[in-house]
């Protein structure tokens, strides 16, 4: 079995994705298909993959493995297992079960064997009220195999009373609060949903006479499928040869408010999300910290490599030179030596490395995309001062991340968030920074189309990680004692 990449320093301090999800249908050896989009998507879990798919001759068949997408899916021995003209497929960074030690039985996709045939289902987001359902339906004799939130759909799609799979998936996500976007199959259909407020991104390819369902166009790109459109807040299409595209609105409608920090960092520069690239809008977030935020240096150097676009855009619109002051090391993964607890102080160092002659003697613009508990912000300006700079600012390319998500990005607590109980002000001293000033939640909504900032009212994405006004009532951590900004 091939080991877990290795939790590391410098990717503990960043927020991940739970997950990413694909699906394919009407193409000959669709899991083949449903291997290079899940390697697409890889940027949105690491910790594990699986693939369900489905032949008209040896039914059902699924593959799921610990590790990269590229050491499992691409052997031919386990593609040969996975026949037929329809997979979908799933990578996992768990929000929620087994979190830090995944066991097999929490990797999607999940399978359930209904009256009227089988059906396996992949979801990216989270269940707020998943602890609330998972008691209900033990009570009522479900028996669970996992400890995932996403279970609970396969459950009560058993419950319902529906004549066919997808409306029993209807029935069951009516069930559901927060946020999700579902790939799912039967023998002959791929569906796919999302949320009525659209919280996570889902979107519909073409590619040739099949059809496929992607958390990201960059995914649609590396099969040559040709992106078709976005499928809408509270939409569920459902794919088949024989009639195509067929869209339901299951839910009552509601106003989109799409995670925002999409745009920020979870999604790849080369993907497109609701018509805007998101490589063009990092690179105006930048833009708007240079407005917001100016300050007399030598040099603007990214983060890398989340922080790269925002800093091309600081530099622009600054004037300042633009140079690759830190060195990613692409080569840090699972095949590298044991993390022994020397290595571990090695920190950022075994990931990042300064280049030092552009450094030494420099006013340094440090541009990241977010600050999270903080250790990376002090381990990276120990490095570009011991490096010779003569002076470290930091701009970051969202606003103080404040509060946790619930909505399938694994945050810290609340108390480990720097930004929760600390001003901007406490914060530079904190990390011991000539400047430190993040973008405004105004001119993160700008760099992302709103010409005039939020709107207080009405926002059109959800912010709650910067603003703490969910759009979803967190049910279960409420009744834990979580408390709102409303409550606060």
């Amino acid at each position: 079995m091939p080991l877990m990449p290795p939790a590391h320093p410098f990717d503990d301090d960043k927020l991940h994705e739970e997950c990413g999800v694909y699906g394919v249908i009407g193409v000959a050896d669709a899991a083949n298909f449903v291997a290079l989009g899940l390697h697409a998507l890889q940027h949105r879990g690491q910790e594990a993959g699986g693939i369900v798919s489905h032949d008209p001759e040896t039914g059902f068949n699924s593959a799921r493995r610990f590790g990269y997408v590229r050491d499992n899916f691409t052997k031919a021995s386990l593609m040969e297992t996975l026949p037929g003209p329809l997979a979908i497929g799933h990578v996992r960074y768990s929000t929620t079960g087994s979190k830090g030690h995944t066991a097999i039985r929490d990797v999607q996709p999940f399978f359930g064997e209904f009256s009227m045939g089988g059906a396996a289902i992949a979801h990216n987001g989270n269940i707020t009220n998943a602890e609330a359902l998972r008691k209900e339906l033990i009570e009522h004799g479900s028996i669970f195999q996992s400890s995932s939130d996403s279970e609970c759909i396969i459950h009560l799609m058993a419950r319902s009373y529906q004549k066919t799979i997808p409306e029993r998936m209807k029935d069951a996500l009516r069930r559901v609060e927060g946020a999700f976007s579902v790939v799912a199959m039967t023998r002959t259909k791929l569906i796919g949903v999302r949320d009525p407020l659209g919280v996570r991104p889902l979107v519909l390819g073409r590619l040739g006479d099949g059809w496929v369902l992607s958390s990201e166009t960059c995914a649609l790109d590396i099969i040559g499928a040709e992106f078709v459109r976005d499928i809408e807040p509270g939409e569920m299409v459902q794919i088949s040869p024989e009639n195509g595209v067929e869209s339901f609105q299951p839910f009552e409608r509601a106003a989109s408010r799409f995670c925002i920090f999409e745009h920020v960092y979870f999604s790849r520069p080369d993907s497109i999300l609701g018509g805007r690239s998101v490589y063009e809008t990092r690179r105006q977030i930048g833009v708007e910290l240079a407005r917001e935020a100016p300050v007399e240096a030598d040099l603007v150097c990214p983060v890398p490599d989340s922080g790269t676009p925002a800093a091309i855009g600081f530099s622009h619109e600054s004037g300042i030179p633009y140079g690759m002051g830190i060195i990613r090391n692409q080569y840090m993964g699972r095949t590298f030596i044991e993390p022994t607890e020397q290595i571990r102080n090695m920190g950022v160092r075994l990931k990042l490395n300064v280049n030092r002659a552009l450094i030494a003697g420099k006013r340094v613009v440090l541009v990241d995309d977010s600050v999270v508990r903080g250790t990376t912000s002090q381990k990276i300006r120990e490095m570009i001062l011991d490096a010779g700079a003569a002076e470290v600012h930091f701009r970051i390319a969202s606003p103080p991340t404040a509060w946790p998500c619930f909505y399938g990005v694994d945050t810290p607590e609340r108390d480990k968030l720097l930004a929760s109980h600390m001003t901007e002000e406490e914060m530079r001293v904190h990390l011991e920074v000539d400047s430190l000033r993040f973008v405004s939640l105004d001119g993160l909504y700008r760099a992302v189309g709103e010409a005039t900032g939020r709107n207080a009212k009405c926002p059109q994405y959800c912010d709650a990680c910067f603003s703490g006004e969910y759009p979803v009532a967190p049910s279960d951590m409420i009744h834990k004692g979580f408390q709102t900004k409303a409550a606060e």
